[in-house]
């Protein structure tokens, strides 16, 4: 097995700027055949153009040579974290959707949103937050939760998975080993965590395995420092977490998904050629980038890794071939639906009156 049995852009998630495709990114889908995409409230504009971007981006992978739909994903929680609001259908924070208590309720909105997802071409989406709200100061969790008890938080994410996989959209846990009780923004610095082990098992851990009891494929790493278990990685690129308690302890077998590589806690510790060879060392089976330049820098250091023999391609092909088979579940909207029905789908009125209703 050599690395040209797939391309270092199968693992690497990209993002790039502006709601259309420039002259330099399709330069890039046309050099790099990147089948991983994020969008951000910078490549939205409004629904119509959200379909004419995610339609393109499959048209030009499929010309770039891509046997498989690309995967297109977005951070779309609800409340604070929602990139795509003007014409999609607002949804309320966590917190709130935790207060009501009710498994029912969370996946029938659950639903709802994955549905107007689906319909905008998007096949992922980073949600359900599997975070346990344990430090009320915590400046980056906080409402994004369903709760303070491991139990709330696991009762709601295994309806919010199952609501995502009802209408073809994958959701993906977050954030392991556990952001709950930082006191610290990793998109700004690294946060360390002193949570024994006994209670990172029996607390942060049980939404994440009730989780993918429920199907969930994909899980994102954190980027905290829990330097009683590891010293000296972080979550993300820690062996110890990713491979030993994530794979082999708690017996998941999906998609390990890095959070952002571009937020402080990484970048202001790690290169950025290192970093992304730490991180798939680690167990990482996708990297991912908010920005372009970012992303081709990863895929050069892979590259080069790969060349040099530090990375070995026996031991990247289990995280491609997982992402392949990812990709080979895609089902588009545009295969059975005209856009004009996928627009009517996505923003309804009759959503946001149930939401009125069930919420207030």
């Amino acid at each position: 097995m050599n690395s040209a049995d797939f391309d270092v852009s199968e693992l690497v998630m990209m993002g790039f700027a502006g709601p259309t495709l420039s002259p330099e990114t399709l330069n890039t889908l046309r050099n790099e055949r990147p089948p991983l995409f994020i969008l951000f409230a910078q490549n939205y504009q409004d629904p119509r153009q959200l379909l004419a971007l995610t339609d393109e981006i499959q048209a030009k992978t499929r010309e770039a040579g891509l046997n498989t739909p690309a995967l297109i994903s977005v951070d779309q929680e609800g409340g604070r974290v929602q990139r795509f609001r003007s014409g999609f259908t607002i949804l309320p924070a966590a917190r709130k959707v935790g207060d009501h208590d009710s498994p029912d309720l969370a996946f029938e909105l659950t639903r709802l949103q994955a549905r107007e997802l689906h319909a905008a071409g998007l096949q992922l989406n980073f949600s359900p937050v599997c975070d346990v709200n344990t430090n009320p100061a915590n400046p980056v969790i906080g409402d994004r939760a369903y709760g303070e008890t491991p139990e709330r938080v696991a009762k709601i994410a295994r309806a919010v998975v199952r609501g995502h996989l009802e209408e073809s959209v994958e959701a993906c846990i977050k954030h392991f080993p556990g952001h709950g009780d930082t006191h610290l923004d990793s998109h700004e610095s690294l946060p360390t965590v002193h949570t024994p082990l006994e209670t990172l098992r029996e607390r942060e851990w049980h939404p994440f395995r009730e989780a993918i009891r429920a199907g969930c494929r994909f899980l994102m790493s954190a980027h905290i420092l829990l330097p009683h278990l590891d010293p000296v990685n972080p979550g993300t690129l820690s062996p110890t977490f990713l491979k030993r308690y994530l794979r082999e302890e708690i017996g998941y077998t999906g998609i390990i998904t890095s959070d952002d590589m571009e937020m402080g806690a990484i970048t202001q510790n790690y290169g950025a050629e290192e970093a992304p060879l730490l991180a798939l060392e680690a167990g990482c089976d996708i990297l991912c980038y908010r920005s372009e330049s970012a992303a081709l820098i990863a895929m050069e250091s892979i590259r080069k890794a790969l060349k040099d023999g530090r990375l070995k391609p026996e031991t990247l092909m289990p995280s491609v071939e997982r992402n392949r088979a990812a990709r080979m579940r895609i089902r588009l909207a545009s295969q059975s639906l005209s856009v004009e029905e996928r627009l009517a789908r996505i923003g309804a009125p009759d959503t946001a009156r149930f939401i009125h209703e069930r919420l207030g």
